[in-house]
């Protein structure tokens, strides 16, 4: 239940679980010439099944919503309506996200979280209501998605050999 309804708090926001497996298809072609669309999809779907993921979605999401209602005291609610740039408690939230998937996942959420690709750039840029938390949550999501690709990738270069 909690799958289905973090899926739809998504949607609710605008944002697709394909526009995130895009993100994470640009972010692992470079390394698996064999990556297909698909596969990026059934990652994002899979970390989306964990949990704790899910509560923290809905949770940044819930945050969102309160700051378009003006439920925060101030100086918070002025510092989210301004997404202002040192607030850092979104990235804060994603990061609990990636983290479970290694510094691959920390290091494309920093890239992400900079370069605002897809969704992520469509959500910043949203004027018509704040996705303060959001887009760190998308960011998140597809860099945890990203990362269980590379952990997976067969075709990773391994060292089995151990010096005598």
């Amino acid at each position: 239940m909690s799958y289905t309804m973090a899926v739809s708090w998504l949607e609710q926001r605008g944002v697709k679980l394909e526009a995130i497996a895009e993100i994470v298809y640009k972010l692992q072609k470079p390394y698996n010439a064999l990556l297909e669309l698909e596969q990026c999809l059934d990652s994002v779907k899979s970390v989306l099944h964990k949990r704790e993921v899910q509560y923290t979605l809905m949770t940044g999401i819930a945050m969102d919503m309160m700051a378009e209602r003006k439920q925060w005291p101030e100086p918070l609610q002025s510092m989210l309506e301004a997404d202002e740039s040192l607030y850092g408690v979104d990235e804060t939230l994603a990061l609990g996200i990636t983290s479970m998937f290694g510094m691959i996942g920390l290091t494309s959420f920093g890239y992400l979280d900079k370069n605002k690709l897809g969704i992520l750039g469509q959500l910043n840029n949203d004027d018509s209501g704040i996705h303060v938390f959001l887009d760190d949550l998308v960011a998140g999501l597809a860099a945890a998605a990203s990362a269980r690709i590379a952990h997976q990738d067969p075709n990773a270069i391994k060292y089995d050999k151990v010096d005598s």
